[in-house]
């Protein structure tokens, strides 16, 4: 009896120990989301010039130089969940924005050159967490983010979640994703319209009331669907829908009148008003893409976008990549993308508002106008990691050029470069 007792509790203990075991294997061999921590370097040089200037009325100096510099890093919490965090800096140079204040420099106001006062530089500085969880089949994923930006003149916070279904053997995506942005201004406004602000004669009477409120907030809500179509076809559409409520009149950009006299400070023309835009907007985009793998070279990416907003502005984004793989190691990417887009209602060019009209702006970003871009890439990817940085390999390096042009005259280039780092 006592033998068989003890036979029953060594069978017992057995089945448990292979029991877990068989479990320690499931869990030993279930494919983590993320293998190790990594770590992504992006940087980014960005200089445009035109004559369009929302500062000074839709005339003058567009020049702007940026530098952005941003570090996001993705850590694997275990084997179904993420963390990552996204923190970036941008500093930026504009002649433009110099001009709230064009009387603070060396030399003359001119809206077509720049001011050397504060005016003239700041930085932007963001902070993204953002937490994934995958489901053991990997044909769920949830994700949360919350975000805070500031600038000088606005500071933000932001959240938002996603979820993601796959179906068909995950040949069938859907996603559907939420975010919500709180911003508040600090009005800045041009100089000549500031309390006990001295510019001009006894006949300067500008219309210009402060605005009351300087919060805004926006909503976003989008769905997604992508499909492998074939062995060498994928396509994807994506609907997003965006509500905004606030100020979404930029302070300091300022508006002349075709009814009302011309006053100078300087060579600088002072403001009739400033911007005026209503305080709410709807967004919607619908858009596609279609990748055709051609061969083991060639990959053809293309893309169109179709948007409309309760301002009056429609507009057709069409854009082409073509990643040529040159070797294990290289790939080049030409692309182009050609834009258009109608007028908002609100915009008229410089001096074609009248001082009756309800609401105005000459920010050329509401103009009609045709857009090209042309880029060129390049990706180094070496996927054993050769090159370290102390316990992190070199998984890929990304460098990019665009140079985009409009037919209002506003152009610019950008340089981009990735470095992607994952630990041993």
């Amino acid at each position: 009896m006592m033998k068989n007792n003890y036979f029953l509790l060594f069978f017992a203990l057995f089945s448990v120990a292979l029991f877990a075991q068989e479990e320690q294997q499931e869990s030993t061999y279930k494919k983590r989301v993320l293998e190790t921590t990594e770590v992504d370097l992006l940087s980014s040089y960005y200089s445009q010039d035109g004559n369009n200037a929302a500062v000074s009325g839709g005339i003058g100096t567009e020049e702007l130089t940026d530098a952005t510099g941003t570090i996001v890093v993705a850590i694997p919490l275990n084997d179904d969940d993420v963390l990552t965090i996204d923190a970036g800096v941008s500093a930026y140079t504009s002649a433009s924005s110099s001009n709230i204040n064009p009387f603070d420099g060396a030399n003359l106001g001119n809206a077509f050159q720049a001011s050397s006062g504060a005016s003239q530089s700041d930085t932007w500085a963001n902070l993204t967490g953002s937490y994934t969880h995958n489901s053991d089949d990997r044909n769920q994923i949830w994700s949360a983010k919350a975000s805070v930006s500031s600038e000088y003149d606005y500071f933000s916070i932001g959240f938002g979640g996603s979820y993601t279904r796959l179906f068909n053997e995950k040949n069938t995506e859907l996603s559907i994703t939420g975010n919500v942005y709180l911003d508040t201004w600090t009005a800045i406004y041009p100089v000549e319209l500031r309390p006990g602000a001295a510019y001009g004669d006894a006949g300067y009477n500008p219309q210009f009331t402060p605005f009351d409120d300087t919060s805004r907030n926006s909503y976003s809500l989008g769905f997604g669907f992508s499909q492998i179509l074939s062995k060498n076809l994928q396509g994807s559409l994506a609907l997003d829908l965006v509500q905004q409520n606030g100020l979404l009149s930029t302070p300091f950009q300022r508006v002349y009148f075709s009814d009302k006299q011309d006053y100078f400070f300087d060579d600088f023309q002072l403001a009739d008003d400033v911007e005026r835009l209503p305080d709410t907007r709807f967004k919607i985009a619908l858009g596609g893409r279609l990748n055709y793998y051609i061969n083991s070279v060639f990959v053809l990416r293309s893309y169109y976008r179709y948007y409309t907003d309760d301002w009056g502005i429609t507009s057709h984004t069409a854009s082409l990549e073509l990643p040529i793989k040159l070797g294990d190691k290289f790939t080049i990417y030409p692309s182009y993308r050609f834009y258009n887009q109608t007028a908002a209602d609100q915009f008229g060019a410089y001096e074609t508002h009248l001082s009756t009209d309800a609401f105005y702006t000459s920010d050329y970003d509401l103009s009609k106008y045709n857009a090209n871009q042309f880029g060129f890439g390049l990706n180094y990817t070496d996927i054993f990691t050769k090159f370290h940085i102390f316990q992190f390999g070199l998984k890929s390096i990304d460098l990019k050029y665009y140079n985009y042009k409009r037919n209002t005259g506003l152009s610019s280039n950008i340089i981009t470069a990735g470095f992607k780092f994952v630990q041993d």
